[in-house]
């Protein structure tokens, strides 16, 4: 009895590292911040705890055009990663063959390189004198040039993000089991109807899994849009970056950070509700 009982809580040994770790490196600053975002002033006047709930409000008010940039820049880079990524990791699951581990570190080479030296290759690749934009000019895609406009920020948000995208779908696809797609296609099934039968509902956890690791961290990206855009493209995370280093009003700052916190959780558990388990069970049930 007493090794059954030191057997049952072994998982929670197990658990225990990982959850102090949480604890101390994220509870704790989450509590530390959210007491900050309810304090009053600044580090270069006055600053003390007021219960200041204003904060939330003014952060709301005052900057619902760069809150409102953010996501819409990061929902059209996620559907962009989307469109790119599930046809690359079809191919890479089912057609690659030999060649299926050289496109898997094609995929995930970039990560070779710091993300910062990545946007900067970016901004070298989109400056006005480049190659790339001289080529688009006379194709008559653009007048004059391409940074510091959207579309070259969104560029830098579907690069930069891809491979998160593409290596949960390619673990959904590839666990596919190769005879059920060719039940489907002995019952007279079409490649079409098998794919939207069979196919893209069992890969949907990596879909669901792929969106999640490219929407959130795109919504508070800062350094595309310092790079890439200019002040008319500044998004969420570049406010709260000045808020913090440059203003230093930390009440704000922090007072930002939980707002863009609560709408993307808002985001998610509305996503999962319409795209998650449910959607899943209902595709499983009209097979």
């Amino acid at each position: 009895m007493r090794a059954f009982a030191q057997r049952k809580g072994i998982p929670y040994f197990l658990l225990l590292p990982g959850l102090l770790w949480l604890f101390v490196f994220f509870v704790v600053p989450m509590g530390f911040m959210f007491g900050i975002s309810l304090y009053e002033g600044s580090l270069d006047t006055t600053f003390e705890f007021t219960w200041n709930w204003d904060n939330y409000s003014d952060a709301l008010t005052n900057y619902d055009t760069q809150f409102f940039r953010s996501f819409l820049y990061a929902g059209v880079a996620t559907l962009l990663c989307l469109l790119l990524a599930y046809p690359l990791a079809y191919a890479i699951a089912f057609k690659a063959g030999k060649y299926r581990s050289v496109l898997l570190f094609l995929v995930v080479a970039p990560f070779f390189t710091t993300y910062l030296i990545r946007t900067y290759a970016w901004q070298t690749m989109l400056s006005n004198d480049s190659f790339v934009v001289d080529t688009m000019r006379s194709l008559g895609l653009v007048d004059t040039g391409v940074l510091k406009t959207p579309g070259a920020v969104i560029a830098g948000l579907t690069y930069n993000f891809l491979p998160f995208m593409i290596l949960p779908i390619y673990a959904s696809l590839e666990q596919i089991d190769k005879r059920l797609i060719e039940a489907g296609r002995d019952l007279y099934s079409s490649s079409r109807t098998a794919f939207r039968k069979i196919t893209l509902p069992i890969s949907m956890p990596g879909v669901i899994a792929g969106t999640l690791l490219t929407f959130i961290p795109a919504v508070g990206d800062y350094v595309n849009a310092t790079f890439l855009g200019g002040p008319n493209q500044a998004m969420i995370g570049n406010v709260i970056q000045s808020q913090y280093l440059v203003t230093k009003d930390y009440p704000i700052a922090a007072a930002l950070s939980f707002v863009m916190m609560a709408v993307i959780v808002a985001l998610v558990l509305i996503y999962i509700k319409f795209a998650g388990s449910e959607s899943l069970m209902g595709e499983e049930r009209g097979l």
